[in-house]
């Protein structure tokens, strides 16, 4: 007897034990500071991102080698069928985007960008095979688009439909998916920090320390899969960059204002194109690109691609200066063609293609005037890169750093800070460029603005301010009135008939000398959401409570009442100084 008593008990307390760790793991992660929980869930999450992302890229090589055959290079004649890729890929993907919800097309950076700001970082599960096969076939037909995008989209679902099974706070919902969205970089590129600071400079938008520890982690997690499957590569450590004396950074000031002109002027294209094409059929848009991607890839197939090819190029030894001019226009009207028409895929890869070519004829036309400019031409071709990534994607320090990490050379530092400067004062304030991005968010209409109080509460999961202090009773009306009684000032919830909680209150009559027993209803948040949905929720009256709940399948009613905030908890909350 004693035994069992024993056992029960032990029973109990590992069930008390559970809760109380459960509990605290969740109070934890609703906080707005760093913890082991996030980071060790942050490493867990990047993991998955992480294999996904291996398993696009090794698809993606697979690709590559049956289409490429044993050359390096994309055929041009009329009767190769590889010609006619783009035109088979437009078909493809059009056919694949049959197959799924019209709600989740949208795919891209932008969008991931408009799901963090606006949703907590929860982006849709069955956008992911979408946004896998899609953005793998264009690819393989050789559009130009690059591979971030998808990585970033992918590695965004992977952490958030994760942590979404954790049934974690949105709070760090939303910090789970920029971590995967820098696992997705790190593993795309072997650039764990340029991966970090593209996530605080373009999607996060601002820097939070509890942020950085996770999000560094998950980058470093994207970089060691990488290099354990990849090898320790860097893309463009094969270009020959010689340090540039210092009386040549006149000539590097002139650099920086063509690129800042042409940058403006690639964005410009890119989005009145957007523009134009944003109600037309998916169709219609699809074969447009893919009937331009032909064309050009005909004449001209070191423009099709990422942006290997043309940087391929602007290496070479004695490039042709009119050659250049020539592939630099096609590259551009290859990548407005594809990513203003809907071309699943990223933008960071071309754009690296056109700023090689930028740097390349800047070094060859500088050079009939200075030859001493001829030796540094790689240079030039990677300090374009840097700013013509960094100016159309407002990201100026992820650019620099990730030709850093790149081109595993030290010496693009200062030339590239230097020729980056004009290039921002002449795009943005001279043309009114903005981040590309944002600009077609604004075209789809979908928002990504939020109010600095809202975006301060966001940051913050309702547990953290939480009374647990409460007493909740079934509806009796002769007991109500003790109940409040003895209840000490805390808040007294009464379920009612239907089941909905209602807050009792004893209120004095304005006219007599007496109290009356009031009800009032009483809106209900889960758990797992932040203090901006408490204050949307009372703001309107400015008082009142709300209850906290916890979805339980032991309950009848199916939700349990773990806590309740007031308006006037909320406003301290908000005056401390701490939102």
């Amino acid at each position: 007897m004693q035994f069992k008593i024993n056992k029960v008990a032990i029973i109990h307390a590992k069930r008390a034990a559970r809760k109380y760790l459960h509990n605290e793991f969740r109070d934890k992660l609703s906080q707005a500071k760093i913890s082991v929980q996030l980071c060790a869930l942050a490493l867990l999450f990047a993991i998955i991102a992480s294999l996904v992302i291996i398993l696009f890229r090794l698809s993606l090589v697979w690709a590559e080698q049956y289409l490429l055959s044993d050359t390096n290079t994309i055929s041009s004649t009329l009767t190769d069928w590889r010609s006619y890729l783009p035109l088979i890929g437009a078909a493809l993907i059009w056919l694949l985007s049959l197959l799924g919800s019209k709600r989740y097309r949208r795919m891209g950076i932008a969008y991931v960008l408009h799901r963090f700001k606006l949703h907590y970082g929860k982006v849709p599960l069955q956008s992911a095979a979408g946004q896998f096969f899609q953005a793998l076939i264009a690819l393989m037909s050789n559009f130009s688009v690059g591979k971030e995008g998808p990585a970033i989209h992918l590695g965004a679902v992977s952490a958030s439909v994760m942590a979404e099974k954790f049934s974690l706070p949105d709070n760090s919902v939303r910090i789970m998916c920029a971590s995967g969205i820098a696992a997705g970089i790190a593993a795309t590129f072997n650039a764990p920090l340029a991966a970090v600071l593209f996530v605080f400079e373009v999607i996060v938008r601002e820097y939070k320390i509890h942020y950085f520890f996770p999000i560094m982690l998950s980058a470093i997690c994207g970089a060691v899969s990488s290099q354990l499957v990849f090898g320790n590569v860097h893309e463009y450590e094969l270009i020959n960059v010689i340090r540039i004396p210092l009386d040549h950074y006149p000539i590097l000031l002139i650099g920086g204002v063509v690129l800042g002109c042409v940058a403006a002027l690639f964005n410009f294209s890119l989005l009145t194109v957007t523009a134009k094409g944003q109600n037309w059929p998916l169709i219609y848009r699809l074969f447009i690109a893919a009937a331009i991607t032909t064309l050009i890839g005909l004449v001209m197939p070191q423009a099709l691609g990422s942006g290997d090819f043309a940087i391929h190029e602007a290496i070479s030894e004695h490039p042709s200066l009119l050659f250049l001019i020539g592939l630099l226009l096609a590259k551009m009207l290859a990548t407005i063609a594809a990513i203003g028409f809907g071309v699943p895929g990223g933008l960071i890869g071309p754009l690296y293609g056109i700023g090689a070519l930028v740097g390349a004829i800047l070094a060859i036309l500088s050079s009939l005037l200075f030859p001493s400019i001829a030796p540094y031409v790689g240079l030039y071709t990677v300090i374009g890169m840097t700013a013509m990534m960094g100016v159309c994607l407002s990201a100026p320090l992820a650019a620099l750093v990730a030709l850093l990490e790149l081109s595993n050379d030290t010496s693009i530092i200062l030339p590239a800070m230097f020729i980056t400067i004009p290039a921002f004062l002449v795009a943005y304030q001279g043309f009114n460029t903005s981040s590309i991005f944002l600009k077609q968010l604004d075209i789809m209409g979908l928002g990504y603005k939020v109010a600095p109080l809202n975006q301060g509460l966001q940051k913050k999961g309702v547990r953290v301010l939480m009374d647990r202090r409460f007493v909740i009773v079934n509806d009796d009306d002769e007991l109500l009135l003790e109940v409040l009684k003895r209840a000490e000032g805390r808040p007294v919830l009464v379920r009612n008939g239907e089941g909905k909680i209602e807050m009792l209150r004893l209120e004095m009559q304005s006219f007599e000398d007496s109290t009356t027993l009031s009800r009032h209803p009483m809106p209900g948040l889960p758990d797992s959401a932040t203090l901006n949905e408490a204050y949307e929720a009372l703001a309107a009256k400015r008082s009142g409570e709300v209850y906290i709940y916890r979805d339980s399948p032991n309950n009848p009613n199916g939700q349990k009442v773990v806590g309740v905030i007031s308006w006037t908890n909320l406003l301290q909350e908000i005056r401390s100084g701490q939102i």
